[in-house]
């Protein structure tokens, strides 16, 4: 496995305790010389998360929409850019340039990606193994919903089916490890 795709926030505004865990995240990768292949954004999780990814020796694939580029939110350093307009190309070259899909804790973007990514399982799309870093607890919420919407006959499985829950960065990295 080389390629790792890093869904999450590019929000200043968030418990340091996340910006800890996507410092140890990026920095594992860049020492086993992965890839992240991310929004490109150079704030929040996504510029913590690419400046230890790089900085520990690993490269950097960003799928950059437009209007970061025009805000000045693009990170400086990426190996590769792919330019896209708008987010549903960005998180469909995200998925299709990774070999496996981890999500940070983050907001509106990252659950728009969460689902698609399980929308595509639940018909057999572009299975990609989907990790959820719940640190903390974050994703509970999603997890209650899921298994409220199986528990109504609304999914047909179980959430295992469509993701798997890590309670830290260390399992994080023990599953990745044994792909």
């Amino acid at each position: 496995m080389e390629k790792i795709g890093v869904f999450c926030s590019a929000s200043e505004q968030i418990d340091e305790k996340y910006f800890i865990a996507a410092c140890q995240l990026g920095a594992w990768m860049g020492e086993h010389q992965m890839t992240l292949v991310y929004g490109g954004a150079n704030c929040g999780l996504m510029g913590t998360i690419a400046r230890e990814v790089k900085s520990h020796g690993g490269r950097l694939m960003g799928m950059v929409p437009d209007v970061l580029e025009e805000r000045g939110l693009l990170q400086e350093d990426l190996d590769v850019i792919f330019p896209c307009e708008g987010l549903t190309d960005r998180k469909d070259l995200m998925i299709d340039m990774s070999e496996v899909l981890v999500a940070l804790p983050g907001g509106i973007g990252t659950l728009d990606e969460v689902f698609t990514v399980m929308g595509q399982a639940s018909i057999g799309l572009k299975n990609r193994p989907l990790y959820l870093l719940n640190i903390d607890g974050f994703w509970n919420p999603l997890v209650a919903l899921i298994q409220h919407l199986k528990e109504n006959g609304f999914m047909r499985h179980e959430l295992s089916h469509y993701c798997t829950l890590v309670d830290s960065v260390d399992e994080l990295v023990e599953k990745l490890s044994s792909l």
